[in-house]
């Protein structure tokens, strides 16, 4: 997969308009509903993996890594499993989840954000 932002050069990617190509997320992962996920690759910046990340239509259950994000479009309810609550985030809203973080994404439409990640 080439990188829209490569090391070493200035460039722009217009994150709500880009094309993030989706596809069934595995049966192992799914909680509910339908969902489809897609990741595009932005490049590495100090060390650190960079993306886009949009998920649709359902509920998924994962571990996290160690990551920043910005909800850039959409929405979810993203339930931490281990702490036994619940965050809401829309557009906008900036989060920080950490390595090892078991959750619960609820999405009833979409969400798509840019993420900064531990590689």
């Amino acid at each position: 997969m080439s990188q829209l932002l490569p090391e070493g050069l200035n460039g722009v990617v217009h994150g709500r308009g880009a094309i993030v190509s989706l596809e069934p997320v595995p049966e192992s992962e799914v909680d509910y509903g339908q969902p489809r996920e897609g990741a595009l690759e932005l490049g590495p910046i100090g060390g650190c993996e960079t993306g886009i990340w949009e998920l649709r239509d359902g509920a998924v259950i994962d571990t996290e890594v160690d990551e920043v994000f910005v909800v850039i479009s959409g929405s979810a309810t993203i339930r931490l499993l281990d702490e036994g609550r619940s965050v809401d985030v829309k557009t906008g809203d900036v989060m920080r989840l950490t390595a090892g973080t078991k959750t619960r994404w609820i999405v009833k439409d979409h969400i798509r954000k840019v993420y900064v990640a531990a590689s």
